[in-house]
Formats: C-alpha cells, sequence, structure tokens
C-alpha cells in the first residue's frame, strides 16, 4: 500500500500534539482523520474504517482503552491495526491491549515525530 492510499485515525485529546502529528502525517502522503476525544475517535473509526489508528489512552470522554474494547465489538474493529499513544509504562494495561490486538505502542516521552511515521509505516506493512 503507497502511503497516499493510506487513511490513518489520530485519537489524542491534546490539540498541540495531534495537529503536529496530523499535520506531520499530511506531509508524509498520508489520507489523515483525526478525533479529540475517544467517543468521537470511535465513531470515526467505524464510519471511516482507517487502515491504522494511533490512539491515546488518558482522555477525556472516553478512555482509550475502552475505545479499544469497543472497537473489538465491531465486525470490522476486530482487524484494526491499532498503536497506541501513551504516557503510561502500565505493563497491566499495555498487556490488555496487546492481549486485544494492538499492533505497537510509542511511549509519548520517548519518540519524536520521524519515529511516529516510521512506527506507522512498519505496523501499516506488516
Amino acid at each position: 500500500m503507497k502511503d497516499s492510499e493510506a487513511k490513518i485515525l489520530i485519537i489524542e485529546d491534546d490539540s498541540a500534539l495531534r495537529q503536529a502529528i496530523v499535520d506531520k502525517l499530511k506531509r508524509e502522503g498520508f489520507q489523515v482523520v483525526d478525533a479529540q476525544n475517544g467517543k468521537i475517535g470511535l465513531e470515526k473509526a467505524i464510519n471511516e474504517k482507517p487502515d491504522l489508528i494511533l490512539l491515546d489512552i488518558i482522555m477525556p470522554v472516553m478512555h482509550g482503552m475502552d475505545v479499544l474494547e469497543e472497537l473489538r465489538q465491531d465486525d470490522w474493529g476486530k482487524q484494526a491495526k491499532i498503536i497506541l499513544m501513551t504516557n503510561l509504562a502500565e505493563d497491566n494495561k499495555m498487556a490488555k491491549a496487546m492481549d486485544l490486538g494492538v499492533k505497537d505502542y510509542l511511549i509519548k516521552g520517548d519518540w519524536k515525530l520521524n519515529d511516529v511515521i516510521d512506527k506507522v509505516r512498519e505496523v501499516l506493512n506488516r
């Protein structure tokens, strides 16, 4: 799949971070959809059926783990490729996320925007 054909959904409540990721992905040639909270993100995921979802865990309105669990109840969502973005390195939550088929995760303090792009390409090409 060419980058320009891949649709990425970013579900992130930090507007500055979300916009930085949106802008970088668009510059790299991806189609981008974004949501500022989990409830909107879940609706967009089911309606837009993106090729990959970047999902924050700690968010208002609907927690990222709840979004993940709801997505896995949907026929399309069972197979959705998801990368979690978190400030937390909570082993129990990460283990649960991996059990729910999360492809990878990024600890927010540990990466730069280019690392996000590399991870997106890696997961899309698996």
